[in-house]
């Protein structure tokens, strides 16, 4: 009997999951189980957000649920085992608050540092490489999922990494997707090739594509706002000194889940034994509600003025000659869309009161 939500509102991963995938690859299973990739389930998505009162997420989801639903939607459209692989180990070696990592380590326009020990993480995990022997795999062959079109590509082209985070993302964030609309929005993906030839995932509709295309972009506005990269960059300053002041080891990051993490430092901040710089900080994160946008940064405040990464999708859709064209070449609204998204610009500082 399949599983019923009587409120559409809410996001049910099982359903989400089994929408992307009906047909679901049994031989993942042995490597979901492996620790290595169930340490994810405590890593959000959302990049420390869940764990501040300037954000108001709606449900917290996992790196571990993102990886298997790229997984799922490699499979679905391709059925290659070592593909789906791919997609479901790319995020292997993601430390607790995921992208916020990238920011401490200055990578605020890429976000690509949290990849670096993909591929030592696969090799040293002898388990994981037994598994892969037994299936008739090398770990070369899985451990770079950039090399599979339908996995990853370059933005603004549509991948199934890409494709999967932005749905529950912006279900979460701003409930701008919901089951029904996702299913309904889903299943007008199809495989097409682009003018380079490659494939690439795209839509057969141009209604399905602009409505996707929308939501992506609402959903980006989001990480483009001062509060995101407040929330990121105030995050990434408190773990870089909690990694000095050795209140965190570097291993913690990958060992420990970020509830985990959280309730450990609230409680070294009750016992007040932190630093007073570090106490200020991570209040500061935990409580704040607000944030002023001005031009220069203002006292007693921790203010921000970073760049980041532009995250936004121009999606293939399908002609009826089954070739297949970019949605800004097909539509003024989807091109105006984009380059509404592209042109945006936040007050040069975002600034927040210290909390006391």
């Amino acid at each position: 009997m399949s599983e019923i939500i009587t409120n559409q509102n809410e996001f049910s991963t099982s359903i989400y999951h089994k929408i992307l995938c009906g047909d679901y690859p049994e031989f993942i299973d042995k490597y979901i189980a492996l620790p290595a990739v169930q340490r994810l389930s405590g890593v959000g998505l959302l990049c420390g957000t869940d764990w501040t009162s300037l954000f108001h997420n709606k449900f917290f989801y996992s790196r571990l649920e993102h990886s298997i639903g790229v997984a799922l939607i490699i499979w679905n459209f391709t059925h290659r085992e070592k593909q789906t692989l791919a997609g479901l180990f790319h995020d292997i070696s993601t430390p607790a608050f995921s992208h916020v990592n990238d920011f401490r380590k200055g990578d605020a326009l890429t976000q690509e540092a949290t990849e670096d020990n993909t591929a030592q993480m696969i090799a040293e995990n002898q388990e994981l490489i037994d598994y892969l022997k037994r299936d008739g795999f090398y770990a070369y062959e899985i451990n770079n999922y950039h090399i599979f079109p339908i996995a990853d590509n370059k933005i603004p082209q549509l991948s199934a990494d890409r494709l999967e985070y932005m749905y529950p993302s912006g279900a979460a964030l701003d409930g701008i997707w919901n089951i029904d609309d996702i299913r309904k929005n889903y299943s007008d993906i199809t495989v097409l090739h682009n003018d380079r030839g490659e494939v690439e995932l795209g839509f057969k509709h141009e209604e399905a594509a602009l409505e996707y295309t929308e939501k992506f972009l609402k959903t980006s506005l989001i990480l483009q706002h001062n509060e995101d990269k407040i929330a990121m960059q105030l995050m990434a300053d408190i773990i870089k000194r909690a990694l000095k002041k050795k209140y965190l080891a570097e291993e913690d990051l990958y060992e420990h889940p970020e509830e985990r993490i959280i309730a450990y430092l609230d409680q070294l901040i009750e016992n007040g034994d932190v630093d007073k710089e570090f106490a200020k900080m991570y209040r500061t994160f935990r409580t704040m509600k607000k944030v002023e946008h001005t031009e220069n940064p203002m006292k007693d405040c921790y203010c921000v003025s970073i760049d980041v990464k532009q995250r936004y999708i121009d999606p293939l859709v399908q002609l009826k000659d089954f070739e297949a064209v970019r949605l800004s070449k097909l539509s003024s609204k989807g091109r105006d869309m984009i380059q509404e998204f592209l042109n945006f610009k936040d007050t040069a500082y975002g600034c927040v009161p210290y909390a006391e």
